[in-house]
């Protein structure tokens, strides 16, 4: 089969579609044909070394994938050859090996390309924003990043589930399509304070959950951001990942900071996950009110176009890769 491989870490320019190797599958793992994969930050990170894949897990990047079954393992009793599905898991290349529960049924309504935009994100909202802040109806939540993959789902996932949504994002065209997903405050973090944006829409209040992928320099401002209980949950550090605290400020208002990723999960957590997913998420996508947001659709062969369109920022939603 063909994937892209990282030929040394460094720019986009090293990554190489290459003849590879079929993956083999263990006894609780399906072999998938892929339809399509999708970028994530992730991916930049893995490409230039710092972000290894955990032990066992694909060397080629990308998070998650769609496709049809074409092989599974002698212990995975739920899926069979023929079968299509989207997977957290998987990567850049023509087939992948993924853990059965890590498997989803492809969504009443999604064709099978589009599919592969939900798994890395679902997952990722879901587990942070709701598993674990527990984000709940008639609350109020703002998600750093509204244009991006992660941040368009997070609009309309929280949207469908009664909650008042906060979204930054860098420009008027993003910011648009953010209030048409849903987003009922947006803000341009180019040109207005964030934390006094907050504070004047909530009555000097603050929001109850913050989903975060800057870091360091947002750090305080999410704190100042966040009302009484509030909960912050940062998931990346593209601004860096180095900052102060004072520990004072978190007692006041009684605040919890977290952070997670989702790669270097256990494949039990994994699959408690995704089994959410499913019960929670899909059904809010099989009735529409979640949809697929894709910026543009590469070849497998353009890899190196794609990052670099990634890494550009100048995309809404989801980047895909087609073998």
């Amino acid at each position: 089969m063909k994937a892209i491989v990282i030929t040394t870490p460094g720019g986009p320019e090293v990554l190489k579609l290459q003849e590879v190797e079929d993956p083999q599958i263990k006894d609780d793992e399906v072999l998938i044909e892929v339809e399509a994969t999708a970028l994530n930050r992730a991916d930049t990170l893995q490409r230039k070394g710092s972000y290894p894949p955990p032990k066992g897990a694909s060397p080629y990047p990308g998070l998650e994938c769609s496709g049809t079954v074409v092989s599974v393992g002698k212990h995975v009793s739920r899926w069979k050859v023929g079968d299509q599905s989207c997977e957290f898991g998987g990567g850049y290349a023509e087939k992948v090996a993924v853990p059965a529960g890590q498997i989803l049924p492809v969504p009443p309504g999604v064709s099978l390309k589009d599919a592969a935009a939900f798994p890395e994100v679902a997952c990722t909202v879901w587990s942070t924003v709701f598993m674990t802040s527990h984000l709940s109806a008639g609350e109020t939540f703002l998600v750093h990043g509204g244009s991006s993959g992660i941040g368009t789902f997070a609009i309309q996932i929280a949207k469908c589930r009664g909650v008042r949504v906060f979204a930054t994002a860098g420009s008027d065209e993003k910011l648009a399509f953010c209030k048409k997903l849903g987003a009922d405050v947006c803000i341009n973090y180019k040109t207005e304070d964030f934390v006094a944006r907050v504070k004047e829409e909530t009555g000097g209040k603050g929001v109850n959950v913050i989903l975060d992928c800057v870091g360091a320099p947002y750090f305080q401002q999410n704190l100042d951001s966040l009302d009484f209980d509030g909960r912050l949950f940062i998931i990346g550090t593209q601004g860096g990942a180095k900052t102060e605290l004072n520990i004072g400020s978190l007692f006041a208002r009684r605040l919890t900071v977290q952070a997670a990723g989702l790669r270097s999960r256990s494949l039990e957590n994994k699959a408690e996950i995704v089994s959410e997913v499913e019960k929670y998420v899909w059904p809010a996508i099989t009735a529409g009110e979640v949809k697929p947001v894709i910026h543009k659709y590469f070849p497998l062969s353009e890899a190196a176009e794609a990052h670099q369109l990634m890494e550009s920022s100048q995309h809404i939603g989801k980047i895909m890769l087609v073998p």
